[in-house]
């Protein structure tokens, strides 16, 4: 009998290691499918970040390309329009295309303002109120009451000076906003 309990013994044993060897083994396949479930889903989601970041710098460059080009548009207009004023010329056609170029800036910083960083939004407001003071004085000697220090030499030499320089700085932080790496002194040249 001591030899049949032994071969029943070592059957249950066998069967029942049989048995639990799939179980076992539908866990560890259960496990390790979970765990690559949760690098896949690690993987999508660093990738969707990723995209969603170029998207944003993406956004972000254009709306700048955009405030810079109505930035010029708007300064050598109003350039354009002080000097009709210098020179009793202006016509209802100048006064319109100041106004477009202005609306076309307004428009374009209005979207600005919803991606900008705040550093470039800081320098987008200061920028904007330049302008308008520009805007303001050169209309105030257009309409014949100009400010005190309100001449055409006056707004000529200092305020578009001082818009020059602004936009050179707004220009820089923008830059460095999107990454690009480049000095504020360190504009090409024609030769480089």
């Amino acid at each position: 009998m001591g030899s049949a309990l032994i071969g029943l013994a070592a059957a249950v044993v066998g069967v029942t290691g049989t048995l639990m060897a799939s179980v076992l083994s539908q866990r560890l396949l259960a496990r390790v499918q979970s765990e690559q479930f949760a690098r896949q889903q690690q993987e999508s989601e660093a990738q969707w970040r990723r995209e969603q970041q170029v998207a944003e710098l993406t956004r972000r460059r254009e709306s700048y390309m955009n405030v810079n080009a109505a930035f010029r548009r708007y300064r050598t207009h109003l350039v354009a329009f002080l000097w009709y004023v210098h020179k009793g010329e202006v016509t209802a056609d100048a006064r319109e295309v100041v106004e477009e170029a202005r609306r076309e800036h307004h428009s374009v910083f209005a979207e600005a303002q919803m991606v900008a960083s705040a550093a470039v939004l800081a320098e987008l407001d200061d920028m904007t109120e330049a302008l308008s003071e520009a805007y303001r004085r050169t209309m105030a000697l257009e309409e014949g009451n100009p400010d005190p220090d309100g001449s055409f030499d006056e707004i000529r030499a200092t305020d578009f000076s001082r818009l020059w320089e602004r936009w050179d700085r707004m220009r820089g932080v923008m830059r460095g906003d999107l990454g690009v790496d480049l000095a504020p002194d360190s504009h090409p040249t024609l030769s480089s």
